[in-house]
């Protein structure tokens, strides 16, 4: 078998492919396909009629090219998200309309699998990542003989790993006779992570049947790991499995904020792609549940040739692994969720700037992928999608710069742009853009219980207000930022593959203003140009110029720390985790402690854990194992 042999029926599925046979898919596609293109001619005709004032130069014409590279991504957006909230709103059981699957099980369905449980961390704290997979085990603890956990280390840093190595020690000698847990580390982190992962399954993977995937930051409850198994027990059509991630509750200014907008536009985003997108869903890559079996088949990603920009291994491996779980004939589907998973967001506007470059590059190592002969139709879109996301950040940036030429040159404003047409298209765009967010608001308006969960309906409303404008802000911010890491890849730049610092920590003026200044030079310089030239242009060139000039303010003040305590408890960026019982309270977080939450009782903790899963105290004793393998 060559290194991607794809579209094999060597290890297909018991079901049939879902996509070789009449399927209601196939209808929903094509619907959503025409609700696009035709939602992204008829934006384009109105900026043309906006842009036609004075007729159509050649500036026009390159504005509308430009245009045209950036919709995609906003219509898909809003018409995934208008397609998730009507499911949500009115659909008798909105998962299973979008991943029948669920409604196969009970819920108490004993687990037969073997099941590894597989934590990836390079150069982490220690003491995060138990903490995050302690309770994990506890509640997994009376079906522990199933399932076995493998700390992956990738850690380069001599003292981190005599710490981790400890920790998994003493970790692996409190689950003695209840769970198996086995550390290994490499010296030398070939592949990455997608590397790590298949050093695992070339050496434990044929010993079970699923792995669950694990990332430091990220946390999933017992019931999250018990839901996703009955549900791959109960389906073997199902190669992967993705549960929806969070954010979690913190105490940076900046994370909070963020992941506000991320619980906003998550849930009704991510139901209406899976209507349509159905067995050729996302993995991202951990809170996921692998049939390990094809994976390790099909999914090994072998490096580019060295040499250019986009050569070696790749570095966004989740949705490569997706495609190809898929063209081997295995589903890939997602669940929309919550409580199935959270993770850690970047703390500060510099970290995850970082986070992001290095998922730009991975993306454009995409393209060599979609030319791999036997992919399905929407996997190749979705490569293509993920490529496109960041190529619209340089689109963005050049609206701002000759769409600000074009004004100052122009004999007045209305001559470069009809002013009717072109607040229609503002409007429009504006509308698409925060269309998954307005989707949640609605619905936490409309519902009691939704908006007790974010605080009541006047606090959420104060927040969806700050984190509009932190989007407007973030975004032109974060386009830049692509925009000069693109050219840089042209010439060979690259990024590695480090440690993220996940702990909150101020970020200094100096540091904020020699990693900024030049997104806050392009934006007082269109400011300026405008100002001088056509002022009344200005509010509109805000909406892009404006969160570019104030980058360096808003890193600061988001990364400080004094700023976040305040915000957490005055309930800016409020989630439904910091107003009612969840399962994170077990985690001890800082930011729930400092608002007062009440963790868990223990009696409370008992009948969750009953709840969860079928104990049974007749199981044998199961041996538990650390093997500590440097391997050079």
């Amino acid at each position: 078998m060559t290194e991607f042999q794809v579209g094999s029926d060597a290890e297909s599925p018991a079901l049939p492919d879902l996509l070789a046979s009449a399927s209601p898919l196939s209808g929903r596609r094509v619907l959503f396909a025409f609700l696009v293109t035709s939602t992204i001619a008829a934006v384009m005709w109105l900026s043309a009629v906006a842009l036609s004032a004075d007729g159509l130069s050649m500036l026009d014409l390159v504005l509308l090219a430009l245009f045209l590279v950036t919709l995609p991504w906003t219509v898909i957006g809003f018409w995934n998200a208008a397609i998730g909230f009507l499911i949500l709103r009115f659909a008798k059981d909105p998962v299973a309309a979008v991943t029948p699957a669920v409604a196969r099980i009970r819920g108490d369905e004993p687990i037969t699998a073997s099941v590894a449980l597989l934590a990836c961390i390079r150069n982490e704290d220690p003491a995060r990542l138990i903490r995050n997979l302690a309770p994990m085990l506890d509640g997994l603890a009376p079906v522990g003989a199933q399932f076995h956990l493998y700390a992956l280390s990738d850690t380069n840093d001599p003292a981190t790993a005599a710490i981790e190595r400890k920790c998994f020690e003493d970790l692996a000698a409190k689950w003695r006779g209840r769970i198996a847990v086995t550390y290994r580390r490499r010296d030398d982190n070939t592949g990455f992570k997608a590397g790590n992962i298949r050093d695992f399954c070339l050496r434990w993977g044929g010993a079970h049947d699923f792995a669950v995937t694990l990332d430091a930051d990220s946390y999933i409850p017992a019931s999250a790991v018990l839901h996703m198994v009955r549900i791959m027990q109960a389906s073997p059509e199902i190669g992967i499995l993705q549960g929806l991630v969070v954010g979690m509750p913190s105490t940076s200014a900046f994370a909070r904020i963020f992941q506000f907008g991320m619980r906003l536009a998550m849930w009704s985003y991510t139901t209406g792609s899976a209507w349509w997108q159905g067995d050729c869903g996302p993995h991202w890559g951990h809170n996921s549940v692998l049939r390990l079996k094809p994976f390790t088949a099909h999914c090994h990603i072998p490096p580019r040739p060295e040499g250019g920009p986009l050569g070696g291994h790749i570095l966004s491996h989740d949705q490569i692994e997706a495609v190809l779980m898929r063209s081997a004939g295995y589903e890939v589907r997602v669940l929309p969720e919550e409580h199935l998973g959270w993770e850690e967001n970047p703390p500060t506007l510099l970290e995850f700037i970082r986070r992001d470059i290095r998922w730009c590059q991975g993306n454009m190592q995409y393209w060599y992928f979609l030319r791999l002969p036997g992919l399905k139709f929407i996997s190749r879109y979705q490569l293509a999608f993920a490529i496109l996301m960041f190529l619209g950040s340089p689109a963005w940036i050049a609206l701002l710069v000759l769409g600000t030429f074009g004004v100052i040159t122009a004999e007045r404003p209305s001559a470069f742009m009809a002013p009717d047409a072109g607040l229609a298209v503002l409007f429009i765009v504006l509308f698409m853009w925060f269309a998954p967010k307005i989707a949640t608001v609605i619905d936490a308006l409309t519902r009691v219980q939704a908006r007790t969960r974010y605080g009541g309906g006047p606090l959420f409303l104060v927040n969806v207000a700050i984190e509009t404008v932190f989007f407007l802000m973030l975004s032109p911010i974060m386009w830049f930022a692509h925009t000069v890491f693109l050219a840089a890849l042209v010439f060979g730049g690259s990024v590695g593959w480090g440690g993220q610092a996940r702990d909150d920590h101020a970020v200094p003026l100096r540091l904020a203003v020699a990693k900024l200044w030049p997104q806050m030079a392009l934006g007082w310089a269109c400011i300026a140009a405008l100002a001088l030239a056509a002022p009344v242009a200005i509010p509109y060139a805000l909406l892009i110029a404006g969160g570019l000039a104030l980058a360096v303010p808003l890193c600061v003040i988001t990364a400080n720390r004094a700023i976040g305590a305040a915000l957490l408890r005055v309930g800016i960026g409020r989630l439904p985790e910091e107003t009612a019982a969840s399962p994170l309270d077990t985690l001890q977080l800082p930011a729930l402690a400092m608002i007062g939450r009440e963790v868990e009782s223990g009696s409370r903790v008992e009948r969750r854990k009953a709840k969860e899963g079928s104990f049974r105290p007749d199981e044998p004793e199961l041996r538990s194992t650390l093997v500590t393998e440097d391997i050079e």
